[in-house]
């Protein structure tokens, strides 16, 4: 049965290594959220770098996710000190499960504080795709899917929770 991928992607107001209180906010909230994810039912993985620190997003290993990756329009910088974004990519059993653990509890606060964070945007900031049971989405795969979302709208191959097709292929 295949799976759901899921790419987020946002810039950030402040890089992620903002010392301020607004940002320690965000990690702090985003570590929550994490852990709170990881245990929702329907979750099956999300890439994790094999060590980070806050802004290495560049510089890790990510392991079979691939090479991080960010769309053509990111223009903020790609150093642990001027790395001003946040990205996500995970692997889902399905549509609902995914949408349940995004749309509800402290993620759902999070997202209705997003722009204390981030920058509004024209650009979505989600796209999921379908995936085959042994296949690990790759970052790159994330961003061509949400660039193709972007400059031509939704597919069967990059899609949004609204534009879905719930039970998937």
């Amino acid at each position: 049965m295949p799976h759901l991928a899921l790419y987020t992607f946002g810039v950030l107001k402040s890089p992620l290594a903002d010392p301020t209180p607004l940002m320690d906010a965000f990690y702090a909230r985003g570590e929550a959220i994490y852990r709170r994810i990881s245990l929702h039912p329907g979750h099956l993985a999300h890439a994790e770098a094999a060590e980070g620190d806050r802004g290495t997003l560049f510089e890790a290993d990510w392991g079979a996710w691939g090479e991080f990756a960010v769309p053509a329009w990111y223009g903020k910088g790609r150093t642990a000190e001027t790395t001003a974004l946040a990205a996500t990519l995970s692997l889902w059993t399905d549509l609902r499960s995914a949408c349940e653990a995004v749309y509800t509890g402290l993620h759902r606060e999070a997202l209705n504080r997003r722009y204390d964070w981030f920058e509004r945007t024209v650009h979505p900031g989600h796209v999921f795709w379908w995936v085959p049971e042994d296949v690990t989405p790759t970052w790159q795969d994330g961003v061509s899917r949400l660039e193709h979302l972007h400059e031509h709208g939704p597919a069967p191959h990059a899609f949004t929770r609204e534009t879905a097709e719930p039970k998937g292929p």
